[in-house]
């Protein structure tokens, strides 16, 4: 997401004639000022019956500034622009673009001068995609305003993450994490930032430059990032606004002049939320037993909005569930008072699958762009890895559910040649989850991303002559983690219906294991980053660890995911073997040089573990399997604040008085309540 050039493209329109070609005679000039360049891809871990159309395409922004020196411009519509001799609506018809936000014949827009808007597309062709020079034109065809050539290059520096956090009193964020990728043979120095933002938020499409901030917290002090080295920094500010914002960066390589990185997204505060679906199933959630359920296992947050004899009584001031949900009417929902209820509009179910029909990607864009007016965050269910590049960047807070046992799919599960030639019908690798998220976040990258991870659900059937028709608690834990590794910012359950609970009371206990490590870890996975991901295979060629790496301004988070499980014949499940002695060595970012503790962490507590520095890298030494996760610090007070906040964990576990995992009586009220409400 790097800006073309190095200067601005001026672009001169000439006055005469543009009267008669119903353009104002204001237009004086206009810069594209930068382009961000997000390459698609495609996974090659992931088997299909029919192979996936290559991933040829990119999601290209255009950063567009009316200078202080000229007049106010009204921009063409997009009828008015051509790019690679085509017309956006031709590029749709075509299939050769997926969607576009260029502004339509009865949205024209005069933007001020001094001002700033941002394009959109998202192609799907090779000659639109990274590493193309596709002409840009415009203005009437007889008389073109300008012609020129965009330089789409895959970028060599980018804004991989912005996080915005805000305190937890305080509706709008005044703190922002920002990560960048330099992915160059040289260093760059971080120079300054600033906002553009919108002086109407209802007009998110008009921004207006900030003043240039050089006052920031450079992650371990450290302004310059390293040749192919991550990097960042934490930015302080008064409370933002909660609309859309374009964020510029400059960083400068050696005596080259300082170059503008940009990106465009809704600002929104961060929280790491635990959701569940279908929860109120047969009115679940008016009932106080299955609210204290969802409270004993971190959820905070469910897939509905307004709920009389829930939202309206004392039950939800006592167990409150963030909304998710279609959010209408806007001026019920977006208010002072609901916002900190709210965590996402969803409203669309699976538009890759549309209930038979692909919901084409211009009519989602169309669907949710009333949001664009609203302070209400918009987020998307992806579906489909082998298509979903065609959806990228149309939500502020994309999601994908895909399970990997007992559960429709789209990949085909025996084409996977994963255990020594034995195909199975009734489940795929555990990993590939970890695949498809780290395929998500970079199609959409800076933006935050969020997983529907596998959890009890009683309507799942039969799969490959499994019996079991929901994932065991080793097969949840480890789809959850391989999620979490890649750095989500929220998880979803599906599902934590009262049925299902009850009918897979053994995941019960898991469920609360994962929320309670979800939520000592969550400050990390908001304001880190992924920085490195190996794949380490046994000295035979067999899938051995998954080896993740999460890392911040204050910590990095460390992740051995055990690769060794295998398909049971009989039970049709997956087993993993007894703890194993291992060594592994993750690699950190420069800004992490000065670690001065690691320690092993999870919902039982904090342990010991045996490692070393080497140069650049964590080199550690554990007995584990399923899942380790690690912290390396250069706090040393971190260790003492985690054991704090894990024992304030329970002690709201035990406020509650009610343990169905373990306490048969407890368990026994929520299999009486199930009766009652399933009559």
């Amino acid at each position: 997401m790097i800006p073309l050039p190095l200067r601005a493209l001026r672009w001169a329109w000439l006055l005469a004639g543009l009267t008669a070609a119903g353009f104002s005679p204001l237009v004086q000039a206009l810069e594209l000022n930068g382009v961000t360049v997000t390459p698609h891809l495609q996974l090659d871990t992931m088997r299909y019956r029919k192979d996936p159309e290559p991933a040829v395409g990119a999601r290209v922004q255009l950063f567009l500034v009316q200078p202080d020196t000229a007049g106010p411009a009204q921009l063409p519509a997009a009828a008015d622009v051509r790019i690679g001799g085509q017309t956006p609506a031709a590029l749709l018809e075509q299939r050769l673009w997926a969607w576009h936000d260029l502004p339509q014949s009865n949205d024209l827009r005069t933007l001020p001068p001094g001002s700033l808007t941002v394009w959109t597309f998202n192609s799907r062709a090779a000659d639109w995609g990274a590493g193309s020079r596709p002409e840009l034109v415009l203005g009437p065809a007889t008389a073109p305003l300008l012609r020129t050539h965009l330089a789409l290059d895959p970028p060599r520096q980018w804004i991989s993450a912005v996080t915005f956090l805000a305190p937890t009193s305080q509706l709008r964020p005044d703190t922002t994490v920002v990560h960048l990728a330099n992915d160059s043979a040289e260093p760059v120095r971080l120079v300054d930032c600033r906002f553009w933002l919108p002086p109407d938020p209802r007009n998110p499409r008009v921004l207006l430059p900030q003043p240039r901030l050089q006052t920031f917290e450079a992650f371990g002090g450290q302004t310059v990032i390293p040749a192919r080295e991550m990097g960042g920094f934490r930015l302080r500010t008064d409370p933002l606004p909660l609309t859309y914002a374009a964020l510029e960066i400059r960083v400068q390589s050696g005596s080259q002049p300082p170059q503008s990185l940009w990106t465009h997204l809704r600002i929104k505060p961060e929280h790491f939320d635990i959701s569940g679906g279908w929860v109120n199933e047969g009115g679940a959630v008016t009932h106080e037993p299955f609210l204290k359920t969802l409270k004993r296992l971190h959820v905070n947050t469910a897939h509905l909005a307004t709920t009389p004899g829930y939202t309206d009584t004392l039950l939800y001031s006592r167990y409150p569930l963030k909304y998710f949900h279609q959010l209408t009417p806007f001026e019920t929902y977006d208010t002072d008072a609901l916002l900190p209820r709210i965590h996402a509009v969803e409203f669309l179910g699976e538009p890759q699958y549309g209930g038979g029909r692909p919901v084409p990607p211009q009519e989602v864009w169309e669907k949710l762009q009333p949001y664009a007016a609203t302070r209400l965050p918009t987020s998307l269910t992806h579906s489909e890895e082998r298509i979903w590049r065609d959806y990228a960047g149309l939500s502020d807070f994309p999601h994908y559910d895909a399970y990997r046992v007992s559960a429709p799919a789209p990949d085909a599960w025996s084409l996977y040649d994963r255990w020594d030639g034995a195909r199975i019908r009734w489940g795929a690798p555990l990993e590939t989850i970890g695949d498809m998220c780290r395929s998500l976040r970079e199609l959409n990258r800076p933006l935050p991303c969020a997983y529907w991870s596998q959890g009890p659900h009683a309507g799942w059937g039969v799969y490959g002559g499994r019996r079991r028709t929901s994932p065991t608690p080793a097969e949840l834990r480890m789809q959850a983690y391989h999620a979490v590794s890649t750095r989500i910012t929220s998880l979803y359950w599906f599902n934590l219906s009262l049925k299902s609970l009850v009918k897979f009371r053994d995941t019960l206990d898991e469920l609360g294991r994962v929320g309670r490590e979800l939520r000592l870890l969550d400050e990390f996975l908001l304001e880190g980053q992924a920085y490195r991901h190996t794949r380490r295979l046994t000295v035979a060629g067999k899938p051995d660890w998954d080896l993740s790496s999460i890392t911040g301004p204050r910590a990095a988070l460390l992740f051995a995911l055990d690769l060794q499980y295998q398909p049971d014949p009989e039970a049709k499940v997956f087993q993993f073997g007894p703890p194993r002695s291992a060594t592994w060595s993750f690699a950190l970012p420069a800004y992490l040089s000065a670690v001065q503790d690691v320690f092993r962490i999870d919902a039982e507590g904090i342990q010991d573990v045996a490692w070393q520095r080497e140069g650049q890298e964590i080199r550690l030494t554990d007995t584990a399997s399923q899942v380790a996760v690690y912290v390396a610090t250069p706090d040393p007070q971190l260790r003492a604040q985690l054991e704090a906040k894990r024992q304030a964990l329970l002690q709201e576990e035990a406020r509650y008085q009610f343990d169905p995992a373990r306490n048969d009586a407890d368990f026994a009220e929520l299999v009486a309540l199930e009766k009652r409400l399933s009559r």
